[in-house]
């Protein structure tokens, strides 16, 4: 039964009793024996712990007026285009499978795979949803879905309301009045349709959650972009969501509404995909037309997926549905942290090109906001799956004691965070309509996010910014930095020996037209981009004359300046806070600095795109991650796979760490995955060995057969790691080359030196709070 107590069933009227042939006073009632024989006397009610029990369930409706006795059950026209309580039997009645689509919301969907939609006041089917995806509409909402209650005049029954009309479901199809929302009974069926849905392809339950000495158990993946299709506009540069209220059908379809024929409209695919090599004039071509001159990539979608998901090579698709992530952590994945994802420039060229469109602003923020709401809705769409709140294996958490409180409860961890380039909108350059950058407004954005639930930052990603230059990346992003700024390049080869790199460092400067080093970090740029998301080819044209000037080779070349005093206002606040600093993007001289102020506040800070900058990080308590197995199995040897494990846990030895070493994938990220060590794209050297199923996971509680993508059988062997789903057999593999399950302990040791380093970040933030 329901456990809120409303009001109990009651006339619509005082002192009648609306039968179901006339309406006759309570006075002649009785003598109107005949008009009885014509009630449908509704069944008794369902009993349920909650609405939120009724998930995947199959039921037939029906449903009576308030104060009325006479039900009437819900069947389909004869045209199959409507649907109307006119049946006055249960086997008359369409059955209905009920699909939550958030807590307490639900689809209904009949055997016919039509589902119960309304967009007025009447009730009809739909074989076909629209979605915000497939209208690039941020606001849409889906007239199939119904919120689910207890009735106002029987807390035993139901009442349905639309979502999008907040219309009532009613004996006449829907209404705008309470008063005349039915009374409705589900009463349990047999036959109804298996709503679509994408499988994890395992059995079994998590039972392990801790190692005998007490520490957790279980792999971290330090770096990830679930919710990586709402960034860059939220158009589709990054094709496909993690997760739909409408099911995988509005999830992951054919990319050709965004990404076009043969994807010739998937700009940044022809960009970041693996196996390509960049190349301005393709590039231009398609920010002049649009389109690709060459086919990018298959669209096909849900279910064929012909083409993607494929992390190793597609780069612009969703490699983390929630089932697939859910088959990590049946895996042994038991914490994520989920980066908020974007970048202006990408979505400016994407959108300005007309090659797509974007659901809102370019900005970055706004799709960082966009991305922390949502992985809100994503946590109670898994708990809506799971049953109820807090049901589901998939939780936010805040704070290292609540990550550590999750991953002893068999349950998985998600850690946001924010990686983007124009953080806070603290733009190099300023820009119109945006508030001035300074301490104050910093600690306030800060201070923001915080209260959202953010706990780790990178300062500055691929672009300048107002705390630190960008991380120097060559290539693309020499042009792309441009653009953001308008200004030219900041490349010098006065660097820091003595101080880590990450992305800049390199020896050469692919586009070296575009490096003119300025003395002035903070001054006029002298290009003009502002026009690249509504004219970006026009907006290019100033580039075209120096991009073909060579390339600077007589380096190393690192960025020409280093942390801003925003920087260092933002780094120490993070650290009184406790936050999580992610060092990986920061240049040569920013990093410097930064481990400066780290060392004197004997904090730690974690390194997400795997250098541990020769173990400096753990020096001061923090951790670095990245794939840790190698790909190909040696011709000579057992275990190779394992070298990059053994060297990295040799270095964490040395330098007193933790011997916990887990993944950064950046999925979702442009960043490539593991290749397969079999066929056309596997390795140059024989390989053995290969995965067979069934296999157990490496704690034994969870049985794993092959993975299937509903029409698409997926190979590791010879396709490689996919989607994140593919995590059990990338340990599997290792095994299978003959990396020892000791060794391995220690990957699934990860998600203990995570807490531990975030645990020691909250202990020196108290420190440093009380003694500023």
């Amino acid at each position: 039964m329901f456990c809120t107590s409303l009001a109990p069933l009651r006339p619509s009227a005082p002192w009648s009793l609306r039968l179901g042939c006339a309406t006759l006073s309570l006075a002649l009632a009785w003598t109107a024996a005949g008009c009885e024989d014509d009630i449908v006397r509704q069944p008794d009610p369902l009993e349920i712990e909650s609405v939120h029990a009724l998930r995947d369930g199959c039921f037939v409706l029906d449903a009576v007026n308030p104060g009325e006795r006479d039900t009437r059950y819900l069947v389909a026209s004869e045209d199959g285009l409507a649907f109307a309580f006119t049946g006055r039997a249960p086997e008359e009645a369409v059955r209905l499978r009920f699909r939550a689509s958030d807590l307490g919301t639900f689809l209904l969907y009949d055997t016919e795979r039509r589902y119960v939609v309304s967009e007025l006041d009447e009730l009809s089917a739909a074989v076909t949803l629209d979605s915000d995806i497939s209208l690039v509409d941020d606001t849409f909402i889906s007239p199939a879905e119904w919120e689910v209650s207890a009735s106002e005049y029987d807390a035993e029954r139901l009442s349905l309301r639309s979502r999008r009309t907040q219309r009532y479901m009613s004996r006449e199809g829907t209404t705008t009045d309470p008063a005349r929302a039915a009374v409705i009974t589900l009463s349990p069926a047999e036959g109804c349709e298996v709503f679509p849905e994408l499988t994890t392809d395992a059995t079994g339950e998590v039972v392990r959650t801790s190692f005998e000495d007490g520490d957790l158990y279980g792999m971290v993946d330090t770096h990830s972009h679930i919710l990586g299709n709402f960034g860059f506009g939220g158009g589709g540069v990054v094709h496909g969501a993690p997760f739909h209220r409408l099911g995988v059908e509005a999830a992951l379809p054919d990319c050709s509404i965004y990404h076009g024929p043969e994807g010739r409209r998937d700009l940044m695919g022809a960009v970041f995909d693996n196996g390509r090599e960049f190349n301005f004039e393709m590039l231009a071509f398609g920010v002049i037309f649009g389109r690709l001159t060459m086919p990018v990539h298959e669209t096909a979608g849900y279910p064929d997926f012909t083409e993607w998901p494929d992390a190793h090579r597609r780069s612009t698709h969703q490699v983390q549905y929630y089932k697939w992530l859910e088959r990590a952590y049946l895996g042994g994945l038991r914490l994520v942290v989920q980066h908020a994802v974007s970048n202006q420039v990408l979505c400016d060229l994407s959108v300005g090109s007309r090659a797509q469109r974007a659901r809102y602003s370019c900005n970055d923020m706004v799709a960082v906001d966009r991305q922390i709401e949502e992985i809100r809705v994503m946590e109670r769409y898994i708990d809506a799956q799971s049953g109820g709140p807090g049901r589901g294996w998939f939780r936010v958490v805040t704070s290292p004691a609540e990550a550590r409180a999750v991953i002893a409860s068999g349950k998985m961890a998600v850690v946001l965070g924010i990686e983007t380039s124009n953080l806070f909108d603290c733009f190099v350059t300023p820009r119109e309509g945006f508030p001035t950058c300074d301490e104050a407004y910093v600690l306030a954005r800060l201070a923001h996010y915080h209260d959202l639930g953010v706990r780790a930052l990178f300062p500055v990603h691929k672009f300048d910014n107002a705390f630190s230059p960008g991380d120097g990346q060559r290539g693309f992003m020499e042009v792309a930095n441009v653009l953001n700024s308008g200004h030219y390049n900041n490349y010098t080869a006065a660097c820091d020996p003595s101080a880590p790199t990450n992305f800049d460092g390199g020896g050469s400067v692919q586009f070296g037209g575009l490096n003119s080093p300025r003395d002035a970090y903070f001054s006029d740029p002298p290009l003009d981009f502002s026009g690249l998301g509504t004219a970006a080819s026009g907006t290019l044209a100033p580039l075209i004359s120096v991009l073909d000037e060579p390339a600077l080779t007589d380096g190393p070349f690192c960025q020409n300046a280093g942390l801003q005093p925003l920087g260092e206002v933002l780094l120490a606040e993070m650290m009184r806070r406790g936050m999580l600093i992610e060092l990986a993007h920061l240049p040569n001289h920013s990093v410097a600095r930064a481990y400066e102020m780290l060392e004197a506040a004997d904090y730690p800070a974690v390194s997400t795109h795997n250098n541990p900058h020769s173990g400096r990080v753990y020096d001061i308590g923090g951790l670095a991650s990245a794939n840790m197995f190698g790909r190909c199995q040696a011709p000579d040897r057992v275990g190779a796979m394992g070298d990059p494990l053994r060297a990295r846990l040799a270095l964490i030895a040395d330098h007193g760490g933790y011997p916990g070493v887990g993944f950064s994938f950046d999925l979702n990220g442009f960043a490539g995955a593991p290749g397969p060590r079999f066929g056309d794209d596997g390795c140059s050297t024989p390989q053995t060995n290969p995965i067979t199923y069934p296999f157990s996971s490496f704690a034994g509680d969870v049985s794993f057969t092959q993975p299937q993508l509903a029409n698409r059988t997926v190979d590791f062997n010879t396709e490689g790691f996919v989607h994140i789903g593919m995590l059990p057999e990338l340990v599997e593999d290792a095994r299978h080359d003959g990396v020892t399950d000791e060794e391995i302990e220690a990957v699934f040791r990860s998600a203990e030196a995570y807490v531990r380093v975030w645990e020691r970040a909250e202990a020196r933030g108290a420190v440093l709070s009380a003694n500023p």
